[in-house]
C-alpha cells in the first residue's frame, strides 16, 4: 500500500534505554555551550567599534546561522531522549528538513563569502574597505541566503511528492534527505538526479570560491619577502581554514556516496557538521584571533561594570 505516513519514527543515535539520559545531558550541555558561545561572539562584535569590519560582520552572521542550525536539530533530539515513542509528524519532518538544509547551505555560502573577504584583505589591503563595502557585504548575504532557501525548497517539494510503504522508521536523529528517500516505495530517480546536478552545483559553488580564494592567497603570500609578513597573512586565515576543513570534510563524507550506502558512520559524520562545528566555531575564531580576544575582554569588562 502506497501512502503518505502521518508520522515518522526517528531512531536517533542510540536505541538502548540506558543511553537516553546520559545522551540527553551530553547534548543539552553541547547546546547550551553552542548558544552561549555564539551569542557572546555576536555581542562582542557588535559592542566593539574595532570589530566593525566586513570580516567580523560576516562572522557575526555565521554565529547567528550556527545558532539557528543547532536549534533545528538538538531540541527535537532532547525531546526524543526523554520520550518513549520518538515520533515526528510528517509535516514537522519536512519542516525540519527544509530548515536543516537551508541553514546548512547558508553556512557553506557564508564560509565562501568569508574566504573572498580574506582574499581581498590579503591581495588588495589598501582598497579592502572600498572593495568590501557595506553594499557588497549585503549583496553577499543576499546570495548566501536566497540560493540555499530556494535550493532547500526544491528538494523538500520533491520529497513531499513521494509515497511510502509500511516502514516509517528513519535510521537517523533528524529528517535528512537520504534517510527519508530510502523509505520511499515510489521512484526516487528524479530526486537523485536533482541531488547529483542542482544539489551538487549549489554545494560546490561556495567550495569553489574557497579553493579559488585560497589559491590566490597562497600566490600572494609567497610573494611577500619577509617570513613575519607571511606568518601574519596566514594567521588571519588559520581559523577560517580550520572551520572549512571540519565542515566540508564531514559533509563530503555523508553526501558524496551512493544513497544505499547510508550507514551509522554517516550519522556520526552528520553530528560533526550539524552540532560539533557550530559549538567549536566561537572557540576557533576567538582563541586564534587577537582582535576577538580583545573584543571579548572588553565585553566581559562591560558586563562586570
Amino acid at each position: 500500500n502506497l501512502t503518505r505516513p502521518s508520522e515518522f519514527i526517528l531512531l536517533g543515535i542510540s536505541s538502548r534505554p540506558e543511553d537516553q539520559k546520559p545522551l540527553f545531558v551530553f547534548f543539552l550541555t553541547v547546546y547550551l555551550i553552542t548558544v552561549m558561545g555564539n551569542l557572546i561572539v555576536i555581542l562582542a562584535i557588535h559592542s566593539d567599534t574595532r570589530l566593525q569590519t566586513p570580516m567580523y560582520f560576516l562572522l557575526s552572521i555565521l554565529s547567528f546561522v550556527d545558532l539557528c542550525y543547532t536549534t533545528v536539530t538538538i531540541p527535537k533530539m532532547l525531546i526524543s531522549f526523554l520520550s518513549e515513542t520518538k515520533t515526528i509528524p510528517y509535516g514537522e519532518c519536512l519542516t525540519q528538513m527544509y530548515f536543516f538544509l537551508s541553514f546548512g547551505n547558508v553556512d557553506s555560502y557564508l564560509l565562501g563569502a568569508m574566504a573572498i573577504d580574506r582574499y581581498v584583505a590579503i591581495s588588495n589591503p589598501f582598497h579592502y574597505i572600498t572593495i568590501m563595502s557595506h553594499k557588497r557585504c549585503i549583496l553577499l548575504l543576499v546570495i548566501s541566503f536566497c540560493i540555499p532557501l530556494l535550493h532547500s525548497l526544491l528538494h523538500v517539494c520533491l520529497i513531499s511528492q513521494l509515497l511510502f510503504c509500511d516502514s516509517n522508521v528513519i535510521h537517523h536523529f533528524l529528517c535528512d534527505v537520504n534517510p527519508v528517500l530510502k523509505l520511499s516505495c515510489s521512484s526516487t530517480f528524479v530526486n537523485e538526479i536533482v541531488i547529483k546536478t542542482e544539489g551538487l552545483s549549489v554545494t560546490l559553488t561556495p567550495f569553489s570560491c574557497i579553493i579559488f580564494s585560497y589559491l590566490r592567497i597562497l600566490i600572494t603570500v609567497l610573494k611577500i619577502p619577509s617570513a613575519a609578513g607571511k606568518h601574519k597573512a596566514f594567521s588571519t586565515c588559520g581559523s577560517h581554514l580550520t572551520v572549512v576543513t571540519l565542515f566540508y570534510g564531514s559533509i563530503s563524507y555523508v553526501y558524496f556516496q551512493p544513497l544505499f550506502n547510508y550507514t551509522v558512520q554517516d550519522r556520526i559524520a552528520t553530528l560533526i557538521y550539524t552540532i560539533l562545528t557550530p559549538m567549536l566555531n566561537p572557540f576557533i575564531y576567538s582563541l586564534r584571533n587577537k582582535d576577538m580576544k580583545q573584543g571579548l575582554a572588553k565585553l566581559m569588562d562591560r558586563v562586570k561594570s
